[in-house]
């Protein structure tokens, strides 16, 4: 698809040397930038993760629950009753 855009001449110079510099074209360039700042776009309107709202969790007998060790002796001690 062909299209008009106008940019500012500063812009549009940096953007012409660094296509220069990449051996690419300004079009090629200005496809790259439209594709990455839609894509950050589109990551930032991710839907949020659901969070559990049911009962249960951890057994009171996990004080620490931080440490590896003490989910490791609860399950112990679940497993035993």
């Amino acid at each position: 698809m062909q299209t008009t855009i106008e940019l500012n001449d500063e812009l549009f110079t940096q953007a012409q040397r660094l296509a220069e510099r990449e051996c690419t074209t300004l079009n090629h360039l200005i496809e790259d930038a439209l594709m990455l700042r839609l894509r950050t776009a589109s990551a930032k309107r991710r839907p949020p993760l659901p969070i559990y709202q049911g009962s249960g969790g951890l057994t009171a007998s996990v004080t620490n629950s931080l440490t590896h060790r003490a989910l490791l002796d609860a399950a112990d001690e679940t497993d035993k009753a």
